[in-house]
């Protein structure tokens, strides 16, 4: 479902759309490296079947499968790159400090489309080796505000070629945890706490997603193979068009054969250790590492401004998300 506010309009037309969306993404990119050390990587759009690399998200989606007459195979197209990344850096040989950023593209054809969500994804999947000290959220925390510094210097870079841009993204950063979020408003729903509270502090970083609450349920959904659910989250900043907390990044310290180990069995999904990536992990085979995605276009729709996604990027839509555009006039690419 998506909703578009009766005033709204698009502060850039088409063009200057266009070339802002390019300055964003150069400059946002310069500015995460820089913060966090990380080179660029060349990604895959797609993985081979059965090694267990792809990543499941929620541990629902489907993957988009095909396959190669040359191999005989089967492969399909990523939904992010956690586990590829991390690979990645062991084949590469990095080092405890440094990273590698990629410029990933996805489809998530399970995907329900609405002012956020489009079944194409684009986003810089990052990834970074750490040392075992760093398994911390003190180190979480401090990643989290290098990131967020980037962005805010993206949106005054942006803002200075084009004035007619007037929101501001607040820099102090109000971290929670999905416990205490459920302590606060235990009659609400995920979202409507996640809406109730980055409304009132504007940069908001969830810790913890992906295990129970003391209502039994998680917060929301997370594969158990990537993130430490102790030791991930999600990075909300208050939109200001759509009155709403804004997911920009979904990230965390990635899990050790310990977490691994755990998260595997509460889930039920005892069956992936088998996998090649999986037996690797468990291994201890591969390094310690924090990482996550940043979506390209999502960044794009929240510093120019836009009330849905389709306006910086170009997807497929439904019916009805192409009528209600077209009759609030909102263009979609």
């Amino acid at each position: 479902m998506i909703t578009i506010p009766d005033d709204y309009y698009s502060k850039l037309g088409l063009y200057d759309t266009q070339n802002a969306i390019g300055k964003i993404k150069h400059v946002f990119f310069n500015e995460l490296c820089g913060n966090l050390n990380l080179i660029r990587a060349t990604a895959p759009l797609f993985v081979q079947s059965g090694t267990g690399v792809n990543d499941d998200l929620n541990g629902t989606e489907r993957p988009v499968v095909f396959d190669i007459a040359a191999t005989g195979g089967n492969a399909e197209i990523v939904h992010s790159l956690a586990k590829w990344k991390r690979l990645a850096l062991k084949r590469y040989d990095f080092f405890v400090g440094k990273g590698l950023i990629t410029d990933m593209n996805a489809v998530r054809r399970d995907e329900e489309p609405d002012n956020l969500h489009s079944v194409y994804v684009d986003q810089w999947d990052w990834e970074k080796v750490i040392s075992k000290d760093d398994r911390n959220i003190n180190y979480l925390k401090d990643t989290v505000k290098l990131i967020v510094d980037s962005i805010i210097k993206t949106q005054d870079s942006i803002k200075r070629r084009y004035p007619e841009l007037t929101a501001s993204l607040v820099r102090k950063v109000t971290f929670v945890t999905s416990q205490e979020l459920e302590d606060m408003y235990p009659a609400l729903s995920p979202k409507e706490r996640e809406n109730e509270f980055v409304r009132k502090h504007k940069t908001v970083f969830i810790i913890g997603i992906g295990d129970k609450l003391k209502s039994g349920k998680p917060h929301d959904g997370r594969a158990p193979d990537y993130d430490d659910w102790a030791l991930n989250g999600d990075l909300l900043f208050y939109n200001e068009v759509l009155n709403c907390a804004f997911e920009l990044s979904s990230m965390g310290i990635r899990v050790d054969p310990v977490s691994l180990d755990r998260q595997l069995t509460v889930s039920g999904c005892d069956n992936r250790r088998n996998l090649m990536y999986h037996k690797m992990l468990l291994n201890g085979e591969l390094p310690l590492t924090i990482g996550g995605g940043i979506g390209q276009s999502r960044l794009c729709m929240l510093l120019l401004e836009k009330a849905h996604i389709g306006e910086v990027q170009s997807s497929v839509w439904d019916d009805e998300t192409v009528s209600v555009c077209k009759r609030k006039g909102v263009i979609l690419l």
